[in-house]
């Protein structure tokens, strides 16, 4: 990989709200000699076929770019420069067909072997959870039983929606069936709102996942509840998979499909940073919807959440 990363445009030289559309205008990544010298790629996909309520989705990877220019190459509370201990590139989009969602996937994960061939690691910004299990089936296949921790309002393992088995709502789900995960290192944070029925936790426990819910963050500390997460994701390689609506719709109300109760964007920034330590392998941050977010507030969180997952990284490589 590169041992001179090339970081983002200099601040100081050309103003944050100018320079390339890429994510915290950092450089292309033909820009820094391809994958083979790219650690960390961000990569959109501009996918939302898969939802089940109010769609959008599509327009989040450059949504979240667009809200990503005041992001700064210094993460304080790590003590690291994500971007100057790693080469991180934007890789663009991945263009899916809109219209069948089986091919959709098909096509994402191919293309995320491309970057597990090479060795780079994936930072996703999606488009609906659809995109989930072409991910997750990439980082299988390339390091084995995947521990997955899943940031969102919702358990997204159920069975179908009208029949369909690949929508936003089943990711999780068919993963585990296709032997994807290992059951011991998976858990859902921040779930809340109403089921369709309690069979709807118990298919979840049979299928690997245990469940740290959101009022938990009002009883118990952020520090332990990460405790809680480090101990269950363990040993090994992890994936983890951040659906903007684990945020309250007061943080976050471009969403597809909103839950009031939800964390705050500092609850879970502060809980990501947790990874320290970890073997993460890759991530991705889905189901921002622009047409319902406001002055950036959505979008702003996202880049936030991008910028938390890349210092990780570059933490775990010090």
């Amino acid at each position: 990989m590169n041992d001179d990363p090339i970081g983002p445009v200099d601040a100081t030289v050309v103003p944050r709200f100018a320079g390339p559309a890429t994510f915290a205008r950092i450089p292309r990544v033909d820009e820094v000699g391809g994958l083979d010298n790219t650690d960390v790629a961000v990569v959109g996909v501009p996918f939302d076929s898969g939802v089940s309520y109010r769609p959008g989705a599509r327009f989040g990877p450059g949504h979240i770019r667009a809200a990503s220019k005041l992001l700064r190459p210094y993460h304080a509370p790590l003590d690291i420069h994500p971007f100057g201990t790693q080469q991180v590139a934007d890789a663009g989009d991945i263009g899916l067909n809109p219209f069948d969602i089986a091919e959709a996937v098909d096509r994402l994960e191919q293309a995320a072997h491309e970057f597990a061939d090479a060795g780079t690691a994936m930072l996703t910004l999606g488009g609906d959870h659809t995109i989930a299990l072409p991910l997750l089936r990439a980082a299988h296949r390339k390091h084995g039983p995947i521990g997955v921790v899943h940031f969102d309002a919702h358990l997204d393992t159920w069975d179908t929606y009208f029949g369909a088995p690949y929508t936003h709502g089943t990711p999780f789900r068919r993963a585990s069936e296709e032997g994807l995960l290992d059951p011991e290192r998976c858990m859902h944070v921040g779930i809340r709102g109403p089921l369709y029925a309690k069979s709807d936790i118990d298919d979840d426990v049979r299928l690997g996942f245990q469940i740290i819910r959101a009022d938990r963050f009002q009883d118990s500390s952020v520090t332990e509840l990460a405790e809680q997460m480090r101990a269950r994701l363990g040993e090994g390689p992890i994936y983890a998979s951040i659906d903007i609506d684990v945020l309250d719709p007061g943080h976050a109300p471009g969403t597809g499909t909103p839950e009031a109760g939800g964390l705050t964007s500092r609850e879970l920034l502060q809980t990501l940073r947790a990874l320290v330590g970890t073997d993460l392998v890759g991530a991705d941050i889905v189901e921002v919807s622009p047409p319902y977010d406001h002055a950036e507030i959505t979008g702003i969180a996202a880049a936030h959440v991008g910028y938390e997952l890349l210092s990780v990284l570059a933490a775990n490589r010090v």
